[in-house]
């Protein structure tokens, strides 16, 4: 069984907290923001008893709780006492940095009141000094940029992370519009259509028919010699990004037999590579409900 990993995230108001948030979850945390301190022990005991146990789990707490230190301490001092891997991360940063970023987001400080942005920082700042002194460690953003965060974070918790890439292989039709989730769109439409063949046009590319005839064509053949190995280069680099879902998209002009055949074929050959895989096919009911699509003519 994995290791329970819970892992507290704080620090100065404008430091990264958020973007450091949305790191864990592609890392595959369950991630809560601005959670109140007197919540900590419970949340983390429904955790423990779902079905399945959450044993990845990120929460956010900052100055936006009232009375934010003197509950917070108490709390997580009870946390530190029970079993498991607690870790507190303090997010920190220059106060000049600090102060350009509220100036570029035009966002006010949360303990500025009437003062000005710098006053509460200063005031932010004494309140949490404390806290930042039990810290497990102390990450300085004044110099990282939002990619550069992320893969310090995944550097250090990818290994945390439960199970690969998981890929999800989609066919679409283009006159009903592009898929607006995918990540990679391939149009197979200069293949050779079976809609033109009186025996395959009732039937989809979940028909062997239509699969033998689409997976005989020397294009396809040579559409194949080309795609799977870039797959295979693209894979890990999402991967490495920490990228925690993908998904490839398969279009044609009716969305019926070559590229619901095409979805089929490439996702067998990546399961006998051993990736996870999904199968939708968006304009086959009922398998495509619920697939996104945009009504944009663009591919992206």
């Amino acid at each position: 069984m994995t290791e329970p990993r819970i892992v507290a995230i704080s620090g100065m108001s404008g430091s990264g907290k958020s973007s450091a948030l949305r790191a864990f979850e592609d890392l595959g945390f369950y991630c809560v923001d601005n959670l109140p301190p007197p919540l900590m022990p419970t949340f983390v005991d429904l955790c423990e008893r779902a079905s399945p146990p959450l044993r990845r789990v990120a929460f956010v707490v900052d100055a936006r709780s009232r009375d934010f230190l003197r509950r917070f301490l108490p709390c997580w001092q009870e946390l530190r006492g029970r079993s498991g891997r607690l870790e507190l991360l303090f997010f920190d940063a220059d106060d000049r940095v600090l102060v350009r970023r509220f100036s570029e987001t035009r966002r006010p400080h949360p303990l500025a009141a009437e003062g000005s942005v710098g006053e509460g920082i200063e005031r932010e700042r004494a309140m949490l000094a404390e806290l930042k002194q039990q810290a497990d460690d102390v990450v300085d953003t004044s110099e990282l940029t939002v990619q550069a965060l992320r893969e310090l974070l995944q550097g250090r918790f990818r290994g945390a992370r439960v199970g690969g890439l998981n890929l999800a292989v989609v066919s679409f039709a283009y006159r009903n519009g592009v898929l607006d989730n995918a990540d990679l769109v391939f149009d197979v439409r200069f293949l050779p259509n079976p809609h033109y063949q009186a025996e395959l046009r009732p039937l989809s590319g979940l028909d062997e028919p239509v699969r033998r005839f689409v997976e005989s064509r020397p294009e396809t053949g040579r559409f194949l010699e080309h795609l799977l190995p870039l797959l295979g280069f693209l894979i890990p680099g999402y991967a490495q990004e920490g990228k925690s879902y993908l998904t490839i998209a398969f279009g044609c002009t009716g969305g019926r037999h070559r590229s619901v055949a095409l979805t089929e074929i490439v996702a067998e050959r990546l399961r006998r590579l051993g990736h996870s895989v999904t199968v939708a096919h968006a304009d086959l009911e009922p398998s495509g409900r619920g697939v996104g699509r945009s009504r944009s003519a663009r591919v992206g």
